[in-house]
């Protein structure tokens, strides 16, 4: 479809002053459950859409027997100060750097041209391999006005190190070249694939960066069902250690699958 990477998008949309929220798949998924919400509950309209030779060889399979190519997502609505915010979703990233670096620096590129003056990427921080009850909410920017920005309204720098991959990372970074604000907003996660407590915690968070209100129901429920789950494994797995049957003895070492 094509050898390149390419947005297509309708300029029959008006924004206003845009701020780009990037929500993709990644650690925990909190990027794509914050994203995904935003643009539920708000009920964001699509206005363009990124495919690329550097996703993916897959289709989506719909529920209707249908199909489409797997790509990322532009979406809008206005907050209640009339200000644009952008929601970009998708089913995948880049897979390889050269494509990592080639998408991300599209989208950069295209939302400079549309007017937008501000990024927030949304991630996961894995502080452990143990569910965080409480997480908290971490970030880095490419300037100071941003950074102390975001510190007003609860989001955590200078306490946490290492590399961020991906576009939670690339796309604050070369924003600044383009010289647009960008921060990356990180949900404190640790060993979930889908860690529902963590986008909530950003979700929260968002709502007084984003000047929007967020219903956060449907997140609870998965929460609520992630931590029924965990506790759940935990019983089965402590079950499973008691010695049992003929024979055994109290005390003594039992293996278990579950660890």
């Amino acid at each position: 479809m094509t050898k390149k990477t390419k947005i297509y998008y309708s300029r029959n949309h008006r924004l206003s002053d845009p701020i780009l929220l990037v929500g993709l798949p990644g650690i925990g998924n909190i990027g794509s459950l914050v994203g995904e919400h935003i643009k539920n509950e708000l009920g964001a309209k699509k206005f363009a859409v990124l495919y690329s030779p550097s996703f993916p060889h897959q289709v989506i399979m719909g529920k209707s027997g249908g199909m489409r190519m797997v790509s990322n997502r532009f979406y809008h609505f206005k907050n209640k100060k009339g200000r644009s915010i952008v929601v970009l979703v998708g089913d995948v990233q880049a897979g390889s750097p050269r494509g990592q670096y080639d998408v991300n620096a599209k989208i950069v590129r295209f939302f400079k041209a549309i007017g937008g003056t501000k990024i927030y990427t949304i991630g996961g921080y894995s502080m452990s391999g143990q569910y965080v009850p409480k997480p908290r909410v971490f970030g880095v920017a490419n300037g100071e006005n941003i950074k102390q920005e975001l510190s007003k309204s609860g989001v955590i720098f200078g306490k946490v190190g290492g590399t961020i991959w991906g576009s939670a990372g690339l796309i604050p970074a070369m924003s600044r070249r383009y010289e647009i604000d960008g921060a990356c907003i990180m949900g404190e996660t640790g060993m979930l694939e889908i860690d529902a407590n963590a986008a909530k915690a950003v979700l929260e968070v968002l709502s007084k960066i984003l000047g929007i209100e967020i219903n956060l129901e449907n997140i609870e429920k998965i929460k609520k069902e992630t931590e029924k789950i965990l506790k759940d494994i935990e019983s089965v797995s402590k079950g499973m250690e008691q010695p049992q049957g003929p024979g055994a003895i109290p005390g003594q070492e039992h293996f278990t699958y579950i660890r």
